[in-house]
């Protein structure tokens, strides 16, 4: 179908493998002997005919015993003995950015079709290949492999090849067709590399996981985590992240979407010194920010500014949800811990941009915080005192007042009567001055 659908020129090759060859703009069409998975050291081979190239897409059929109709990408690999093809425990250069891009053009060609589109686990050789090669396969039984329709949607696809920089991840976990990560690529800016199932995982040591991340290109990893048991998660994380890489949350993926990966990279090394175990959350505003900042090949440094953290926990347990509304208004990327809540963090693109959100977030804390509380501010020493009353049981048994049900009327508010005498809630209670440390305030 290759051939049918654009007007290829042929050239001609001395090469004992190659059957014929032909060329069309960037893309090189090239007919060999012998099954693909079997094909060790064929990009040598190619490049000692002058076919030299910087990525290998081998056209090919899938085959399945469910006979699903269905079009697939997949890098090549083995965990272990190579029952089909390569070596043992090697992984071939993967392609990840473009394993992304024909996926997804797979998915937009196939949108009106009866195929499914999805990735695959790594598998099967070649294994000895330096340059970045994929599969892409048509599948699963020869009523589809000859399907023109699937034919013409592979081979537009590969023809429409168009590398996105986005980050890569290694992905771990799942079955053989890999449904998390075929959809973290579909709906996140990410591509995978090699990816292994979850009955792969116990194969992986330490070596066939360095493999992963450098024939890959890897700059993180993904964990399908409810796939597996906690000692395979566990034994991984401590490998991936010895070797020096982030173990990424799918959550986390999808905060990174339409970022650069040198930003996000350069937020995720500033996340690590301040809240090691915390979530990085960007907003729209300055997602958008970005994509105009980093249209020349520098993106802008990541810059911080802090409130008074004490400030920010007692604003978040009086109103979480508008402070959390606040921090999404602005063009900033700001961090939460391991628990949840809030750090004292603003990270904008420029120093005025986090200073200015500083200080509006410390107003607005403070504006939550007189809504609930009595304020006062003493300048001078920069302290903000929070006033509350607090039933005192130790004024209440001054009046004569035992512990019991009398006590918990007057700590509900409510006036008691002791012999014959009424007790108001506001002899019972004592003032309470809370304070926070706060600096360069205005209260009004």
């Amino acid at each position: 179908m290759l051939q049918q659908i654009r007007d290829w020129k042929p050239i001609e090759v001395d090469c004992e493998k190659v059957i014929a060859a032909f060329e069309f703009k960037r893309f090189r069409l090239v007919e060999i002997e012998g099954l693909h998975i079997y094909q060790d050291g064929l990009d040598r081979q190619l490049e000692a005919c002058g076919l030299d190239s910087d990525i290998i897409l081998f056209a090919s059929r899938h085959r399945s015993k469910d006979g699903r109709q269905i079009l697939t990408v997949h890098p090549t690999g083995n965990t272990k003995e190579a029952k089909y093809g390569g070596h043992p425990m090697e992984l071939a250069a993967a392609a990840p950015q473009a394993m992304r891009s024909i996926f997804l053009n797979l998915k937009t060609l196939a949108k009106n079709e009866d195929f499914e589109v999805t990735l695959e686990s790594t598998h099967h050789g070649p294994t000895d290949l330096r340059t970045p090669s994929i599969f892409v396969e048509i599948g699963s039984s020869e009523q589809e492999w000859v399907d023109p329709v699937a034919g013409r949607i592979v081979a537009n696809a590969i023809l429409m090849l168009d590398n996105e920089n986005v980050p890569v991840a290694v992905g771990f976990g799942g079955n053989h067709y890999a449904p998390r990560q075929t959809k973290l690529i579909e709906g996140a800016g990410v591509a995978f590399g090699h990816i292994f199932p979850t009955y792969k995982l116990d194969d992986l040591d330490e070596t066939l996981v360095r493999q992963a991340f450098e024939r890959s290109c890897g700059d993180i990893a993904y964990l399908d985590r409810k796939s597996m048991n906690a000692r395979q998660r566990n034994r991984l994380i401590e490998i991936i992240e010895g070797l020096g890489y982030d173990v990424l949350r799918e959550s986390d993926i999808r905060e990174m979407d339409g970022v650069p990966w040198q930003f996000c990279l350069e937020l995720r090394k500033k996340m690590k010194d301040i809240c090691p175990q915390g979530r990085t959350r960007i907003t729209e505003s300055i997602k958008s920010d970005l994509k105009m900042a980093c249209k020349s090949c520098v993106c802008p440094k990541v810059k911080v500014a802090t409130i008074s953290p004490e400030l920010l926990r007692e604003a978040e347990k009086v109103d979480r949800t508008r402070l959390r509304n606040f921090l999404d208004v602005y063009s900033i990327a700001y961090l939460e811990h391991k628990n949840g809540s809030f750090s004292h963090i603003v990270i904008g693109i420029d120093d005025d941009c986090a200073r200015l959100v500083a200080e509006e977030l410390t107003n607005e804390c403070i504006n939550i915080l007189k809504e609930h509380y009595d304020v006062r501010y003493e300048k001078d020493e920069g302290i903000l005192y929070l006033i509350t009353s607090k039933f005192s049981p130790a004024l209440a048994r001054k009046l004569g007042i035992t512990s019991g049900p009398l006590f918990g009327a007057l700590a509900r508010g409510e006036a008691v009567t002791v012999d014959d005498r009424i007790v108001k809630p506001e002899m019972v209670y004592e003032i309470v001055e809370k304070p926070i440390r706060i600096k360069n305030i205005y209260i009004d």
